[in-house]
């Protein structure tokens, strides 16, 4: 009786609570057993214009660079010692990718490029043919090549910064190696990618008001479990994909994040700002429950009743906070109690 309570309970919130978007049960949930296959490799970026590794033959720099280029040489014929090499124009990189459990020989995924030694930037560069492995002491299921998209990121622009040690190329990584097939599952069951009662409930109900009032449980926020119809038996990939083509109401989740190098703030859901005072290098943040102050104070981010994450980040945008400093004051906002919501700060 109890548990009947409390999913009626959870229910009527789940129906009651904001609603930020309708989309598609796919988009917010997985298949049990559907893990994505991550992917890594060693591997070198060439063709740099004098933006490489600073790799000498000797003691000094990054030596790992120099003895991979001497080995890569040394598979064409070409054997030159590694103490005569002094490159600028390769970088050792770090290759990684994840792609669908199911993708077989031939299949294209995107990959992404970091630099392991002190390359100034990867811009205009070519990743040299890659193996990449799940595990470092398995055969390579894959490879990774291609020219790389790399490019500062706007907050490094703005600060005249030319240093760019990631990118990325697109459908650079092709499957060679089939995959193990993935064991079927005695009883489907859907898993949420973030685990939200709420939104369980709301998945269970939109399954039930289709294929039936048994066909679908909450088992926890995470999990959903699913009873395949007598009419279905006998095809369970249709009746799995008709799942996640049903549309579902997603609450509006009440999160706040906060980029620390651009200052950039987005916000989920409608989030308030209680009553607050935070000082911090200079800024003083004063939310009142009554109405803000008229008269304006230098330095100073008057804020009444009603304010909002909007509110805030613009008036300390306005005031010339560092990024890393707006970050710090919405996470000193949630230690207060005055925001209540998730902060990350990234």
């Amino acid at each position: 009786m109890m548990t009947r309570t409390v999913v009626a309970l959870c229910t009527a919130l789940a129906l009651a609570s904001p609603i930020a978007a309708q989309t598609r049960i796919g988009d917010v949930t997985s298949h049990e057993g559907e893990v994505p296959v991550r992917l890594v490799g060693y591997g070198l970026v060439v063709g740099l214009d004098g933006t490489g590794d600073r790799s000498f033959g000797n003691s000094t720099g990054a030596i790992h660079t120099v003895h991979s280029v001497a080995n890569l040489l040394r598979r064409f014929n070409v054997d030159v010692p590694a103490e005569r090499l002094g490159l600028r124009n390769v970088a050792a990189v770090l290759v990684t990718a994840e792609l669908s459990p199911f993708l077989r020989p031939g299949g294209r995924f995107d990959v992404q490029v970091a630099s392991l030694g002190d390359a100034t930037s990867l811009a205009g560069g070519t990743l040299w043919i890659t193996p990449l492995v799940a595990n470092p002491d398995d055969a390579p299921l894959a490879t990774a090549q291609g020219s790389l998209a790399a490019s500062a990121p706007e907050w490094a622009r703005n600060q005249r910064l030319t240093r760019v040690s990631n990118g990325r190329i697109a459908d650079g990584g092709v499957l060679e190696v089939a995959q193990a097939a993935i064991a079927a599952a005695a009883a489907p069951r859907l898993l949420l990618r973030q685990p939200d009662l709420a939104l369980a409930v709301r998945v269970a109900a939109a399954i039930r008001a289709v294929h039936g009032d048994s066909s679908a449980k909450v088992e926890d926020p995470g999990l959903v479990s699913l009873k395949v119809p007598a009419s279905a038996a006998d095809n369970l990939s249709a009746f799995l994909a008709a799942v996640d083509t049903l549309a579902v109401e997603v609450p509006s989740s009440a999160r706040i994040v906060v980029d620390a190098r651009s200052g950039m703030v987005v916000a989920g859901g409608d989030v308030r700002v209680g009553p607050a005072v935070i000082s911090f290098r200079g800024i003083t943040v004063r939310v009142r429950a009554e109405a803000a102050d008229s008269v304006p104070v230098p330095g100073a981010l008057l804020l009444g009743g009603g304010a909002t994450v909007q509110d805030v980040a613009a008036g300390l945008h306005a005031l010339g906070a560092a990024p890393a400093d707006v970050g710090a004051v919405f996470e000193a906002l949630r230690a207060s109690g005055a925001i209540r919501a998730v902060v990350v700060i990234r």
